[in-house]
């Protein structure tokens, strides 16, 4: 059926980029809005010049921007990495916004230079371990949480077939600057490169897609796929050294069949990885400088800690059963470790940094821990580090300052980690 323009005017396109930057300023130019007759599929059509950049989409009707969650059924060149030239996109408003008519309609196309991407990325591993360099992982970005698609971050494929990162950015406060360690005692550090950080623990699901493997503890069938994924070493998750995979801090190289060589090679990203002690840290406190990232002062650690009780699990909150016995491999979520994302966030919606699983970091262990700018461990040792406690702690070990280490050999149903990706 013949469309027909139904917007007054089309917006310019916004790009964003980098100040000082040698890459080439992507443009967008020539955006059109259309509407089929009798249909809510809304056409918008763009020209792409300059360097490839990644696309999102944004909808204003009668001069006020729809919010992010009401334009998430997106399909054709956005959300990705487009390459220049005449591109499209289809917008389901029907199903987006079924309750009101798209009227004045503008779209708003933003052109992000991919070395300063969106706050929001997603990897998609459903294609699980039949995904290969030429049949990869999609890779999708979203100007925020709300615009992902499918109900956002309550939807379980976030936890099971999908891997959701947020972006930790430097030129926002507290601009990569901390003090690393405990009140009073801290190290001032430093960090300069941008980086995603993953919104969750990586899930007995997630591991499985990419590995096809299932080594966790617990194994209660209907909640299993959404709890962390433990029993999984450093040297399984980056390679051991005998394969190359444990070099850090000297080189980032991993093993090419250990989990983040996997994600490396299906996605064609090479900057995946675990991240380093202070990105870890840094990540945690969400601009804080308390005990816990809530801001609040510092508890009493007592079997009944209720700042605790709200940001994570661990032992007295339902690790432990009763706080006092382990629990068997076949417990409900309801003791051990929980379904990811069960506990408040923190400010810059992180869901898990305080107990559920210890977390395992690239860097070998030194205390006090290194500081100064982009610090990367200890040249040598023998534990590597590993933060933020689990279900089977105390509230003291789950502070957002608590270290530990571990050989990158070992295993335990306590430990687990958490996907970063260093920008360029």
């Amino acid at each position: 059926m013949k469309t027909r323009v139904i917007m007054a005017a089309f917006a310019a396109a916004a790009v964003m980029g980098t100040a000082g930057s040698a890459w080439a300023v992507p443009e967008v130019r020539e955006v059109t809005l259309e509407q089929g007759d009798f249909s809510r599929m809304v056409n918008i059509g763009y020209t792409l010049t300059g360097e490839k950049a990644i696309i999102t989409l944004s909808i204003e009707t009668n001069g006020v921007a729809l919010p992010d969650s009401a334009v998430t059924t997106l399909s054709g060149d956005v959300c990705k990495v487009i390459e220049p030239g005449g591109r499209s996109i289809v917008w389901n408003a029907g199903a987006d916004w079924p309750e009101h008519t798209v009227t004045n309609a503008r779209a708003r196309i933003t052109a992000w230079q991919t070395n300063s991407p969106p706050q929001i990325m997603v990897v998609d591993i459903s294609k699980g371990t039949s995904a290969t360099a030429g049949n990869p992982y999609p890779v999708y970005y979203f100007p925020s949480v709300d615009a992902l698609p499918g109900g956002g971050l309550s939807n379980s494929v976030y936890k099971l077939s999908c891997l959701v990162f947020r972006k930790m950015s430097m030129s926002e406060h507290p601009y990569g600057v901390f003090d690393m360690g405990d009140a009073g005692s801290g190290v001032y550090t430093r960090l300069t490169r941008d980086y995603y950080a993953g919104v969750f623990e990586v899930t007995q699901g997630q591991w499985n897609k990419v590995m096809g493997t299932t080594p966790s503890y617990f194994t209660e069938e209907t909640s299993r796929m959404l709890r962390p994924v433990e029993k999984v070493s450093y040297d399984t998750i980056r390679g051991s050294a005998a394969e190359g995979g444990a070099g850090w801090p000297a080189n980032a190289n991993v093993y090419v069949n250990s989990f983040i060589g996997r994600v490396r090679v299906r996605t064609g990203l090479s900057d995946f990885d675990l991240p380093t002690d202070a990105q870890w840290e840094y990540a945690c406190r969400a601009g804080t400088t308390t005990y816990y990232n809530d801001g609040l002062g510092t508890p009493a650690d007592t079997s009944n800690n209720a700042q605790m009780n709200v940001l994570g699990r661990y032992k007295f909150n339902g690790g432990f059963i009763n706080g006092s016995s382990q629990p068997q491999p076949s417990v409900l979520p309801t003791n051990g470790s929980a379904i990811v994302g069960s506990y408040r966030p923190n400010a810059w919606g992180l869901y898990d940094m305080h107990g559920n699983v210890w977390e395992w970091c690239l860097d070998w262990r030194a205390d006090p821990p290194e500081g100064g700018t982009n610090p990367d461990g200890a040249d040598s040792g023998g534990n590597r580090v590993r933060r933020g406690a689990s279900w089977a702690n105390s509230g003291t070990d789950c502070r957002s300052a608590g270290r530990a280490g571990a050989s990158a050999g070992y295993v335990d149903e306590y430990l687990g980690f958490r996907l970063f990706r260093t920008l360029p």
